[in-house]
């Protein structure tokens, strides 16, 4: 299956787990499936399922393709370049690498079932990070009544000791 071959060999994850039913356990909906795992490195799992009799789902499409992704952090930018080249390699077309406002540096490419993935690292401190944590929840209440990144300068690169 080219999306097993893609996330343990292309991207070194574990292909820990595959459940084969043939009913939706969640739904009670007759549908043969196949359900595969495959590990991070901090033990959390991303998880997909083939159902060959299932008619495919409807994107999306006032969404631009970039806004839904799965993103995973590798240690530093030298890994992140490391892993562009690896994966330009292979043949995938790898957006970046774009600095995100100085918080984190990601680079961009598809999988085989064409899921838009992220390769990221921070660029920032403890202490920075700390900062965007405990402001996150104001930008986003000021986006909620907004819908505005004008909005939300203040709070994007607020001075030490501001909020």
């Amino acid at each position: 299956m080219a999306t097993t071959q893609f996330y343990c060999g292309v991207l070194g994850l574990k292909f820990s787990h595959a459940i084969t039913q043939d009913v939706v356990p969640s739904t009670g909906q007759y549908n043969p499936h196949i359900h595969i795992f495959f590990e991070t490195q901090d033990g959390s799992s991303i998880a997909f399922f083939e159902c060959p009799d299932a008619p495919g789902e409807v994107k999306d499409m006032a969404s631009p393709a970039w806004i839904h992704h799965f993103a995973f952090q590798v240690e530093s930018a030298d890994v992140l370049h490391q892993a562009k080249a690896e994966l330009q390699a292979q043949g995938l077309q790898v957006l970046g690498p774009v600095d995100h406002d100085g918080f984190v540096l990601s680079i961009y490419f598809s999988d085989p079932s064409g899921h838009r993935l992220e390769l990221t690292t921070p660029l920032c401190d403890g202490t920075q990070l700390s900062r965007y944590e405990s402001q996150a929840p104001q930008v986003l209440e000021r986006w909620a009544r907004a819908r505005s990144v004008a909005a939300n300068a203040p709070a994007r690169h607020a001075p030490e000791g501001a909020s």
